[in-house]
């Protein structure tokens, strides 16, 4: 049953799904200019996904790789599961992303021009499903990096000044 009938013929289709941040990317929005970002679900293991919800997961040296018409993650790291002994998964084996074809195509065509590639940005737990958050970015250079830096301390200065002057 997909769900209930509610008032005026909409369906209902029972409690609002919960949305948990399991692991970031932190140093993506330092190290890249970001630009379009997606979400795709993953295909996980059964011991993959409860390790994935205890929250042993590292995304930070992971990177997204489109071929033949599919989209892996590599360099994800997932813990094993320790209650499951011998029947446990890989921890660092490369995961397929559940993407639309049209997005698919576009994330293909764009990782492909000079300088640009897809970075995770954030692992999340949207009901029973586990999703990648990621943007195609460009990689910055040290200089870029340090007015990145300038420009937020700048717009932080001027937050404070506006707060202060409020009554």
């Amino acid at each position: 049953m997909p769900g209930r009938r509610g008032r005026g013929g909409t369906v209902d289709s029972g409690p609002p799904q919960r949305r948990a941040s399991i692991a970031r990317n932190r140093r993506a929005g330092y190290d890249y200019e970001l630009g379009e970002q997606f979400v795709a679900g993953l295909v996980l293991a059964g011991t993959e996904i409860k390790a994935v919800r205890q929250g042993n997961v590292s995304i930070a040296n992971a990177y997204i790789r489109v071929d033949a018409r599919e989209a892996w993650i590599h360099g994800m790291h997932i813990a094993r599961y320790r209650p499951a002994a011998d029947r446990n998964h890989e921890p660092d084996r490369p995961r397929k992303l559940l993407l639309k074809r049209r997005e698919l195509l576009r994330i293909q065509v764009r990782t492909q021009q000079q300088g640009y590639t897809a970075v995770p940005l954030e692992l999340l737990i949207q009901g029973r499903f586990a999703k990648l958050r990621f943007a195609i970015a460009r990689g910055r250079k040290r200089w870029d990096k340090r007015e990145a830096i300038s420009r937020r301390e700048s717009e932080t200065r001027l937050r404070r000044l506006l707060k202060q002057g409020r009554p």
